[in-house]
């Protein structure tokens, strides 16, 4: 029962287009792209919507390949850990509440 809609995440990551298809210029703190995966990490406020949050995100690593490493270089950049590693290999599923550093 996801709270979040892929269609959210999707339009939140979309500020960050620019940097995703063409690899600069590096989002900063600030900027629309990180105030979007600010947003992102406050709509994952609980497991199941971190959970859903990542599954969105994997989906759109699965679309933007082989730009994948852009979107997972987002947090970094911005300053956040979203609770869980942007790599294609993460198991959303056992993504729990605890944020990490990465």
């Amino acid at each position: 029962m996801a709270a979040i809609d892929c269609s959210t995440v999707t339009a939140l990551v979309s500020a960050c287009s620019t940097f995703i298809t063409y690899g600069a210029p590096d989002p900063i703190p600030g900027s629309p792209c990180c105030d979007a995966v600010v947003g992102l990490n406050s709509i994952a406020d609980s497991i199941d919507n971190r959970r859903s949050v990542c599954r969105c995100l994997m989906g759109l690593i699965a679309t933007y390949n082989p730009n994948a490493t852009a979107i997972a270089t987002l947090p970094g950049f911005c300053g956040i850990s979203l609770g869980f590693n942007l790599d294609p290999n993460t198991d959303c599923n056992l993504v729990d509440g605890a944020a990490s550093n990465e």
